[in-house]
């Protein structure tokens, strides 16, 4: 783990050209316990957000 400010800077340069595809499943806040047992019941897929 020992990288440089132009390995950085080179990853940074390729990153837009990766095809990355994020998953986010929001919970009101008022939800945080279902959210919570959903998370610990592995039925999340990506990650949980709860929304203020």
């Amino acid at each position: 783990a020992n990288l440089t400010r132009q390995d950085g800077e080179e990853f940074l340069a390729l990153a837009p050209q990766v095809p990355i595809k994020t998953e986010v499943q929001v919970f009101p806040l008022k939800q945080t316990n279902e959210a919570l047992t959903a998370l610990r019941e592995g039925k999340i897929q990506g990650a949980a957000v709860l929304a203020m």
